[in-house]
């Protein structure tokens, strides 16, 4: 037990940072993004949930790969419950699933690569990560339920697809490039948030 508090009592700033980008997600996903005529492809949650990640890391980075995944656990509880009040069921439940699996997945490949070059292992969790968080996350909750299908234009062709897919699409394509931005502020902090323990294998 005492063991279990101090755990929670070094963790408590990744748990509420965690706890925070996601309920604010949840929020955010809900609303098209109407600048520049682009509520058919992105939803402003693209912009904020790709935070999730950098948190993450920086807590694999200081605590080890345990730490990470019971920040994972601990977060995803918070978030859910916070969430359910916060969105709707369908929102939070899918949020809830893609967030666990995607999460795990990033501290796993973060913690197989760490070892390499400072960018590689949280560029490519982040990536992977949010490849498997975004699928999840519109399939499971806007597949059905929203059935507009708009028109979209690539390489001189019209698709026609429904527009939680296209939300989708432009949603990773975000979180592409916020996943790149992130390596700023994880870069910045490498030499403030240094491993406590020596990294150990998943």
């Amino acid at each position: 037990m005492n063991g279990l508090r101090a755990e929670m009592k070094r963790l408590w700033w990744p748990v509420a940072a965690m706890a925070a980008v996601v309920v604010v997600s949840n929020i955010a996903v809900q609303h098209p993004f109407t600048p520049w005529g682009l509520q058919d492809y992105l939803t402003w949650g693209a912009f904020t949930y790709p935070v999730a990640f950098l948190v993450t890391d920086l807590t694999n980075r200081r605590f080890g790969v345990a730490a990470a995944r019971r920040l994972v656990a601990v977060g995803f509880c918070i978030a859910v419950v916070m969430s359910a009040l916060l969105a709707e069921p369908r929102i939070a439940a899918a949020s809830g699933i893609a967030f666990l699996v995607g999460q795990l997945l990033d501290v796993s490949v973060f913690n197989r690569l760490r070892r390499l070059a400072w960018w590689r292992a949280p560029l490519a969790s982040g990536l992977i990560g949010s490849a498997i968080d975004t699928a999840l996350f519109f399939s499971l909750a806007f597949a059905g339920v929203v059935t507009d299908v708009a028109s979209y234009s690539v390489l001189g062709f019209s698709l026609y697809a429904p527009v939680w897919v296209a939300w989708g699409v432009s949603d990773f394509m975000v979180k592409v490039a916020m996943a790149l931005l992130m390596l700023v502020p994880y870069g910045a902090l490498l030499r403030i948030v240094l491993p406590v323990e020596q990294p150990r294998k998943a």
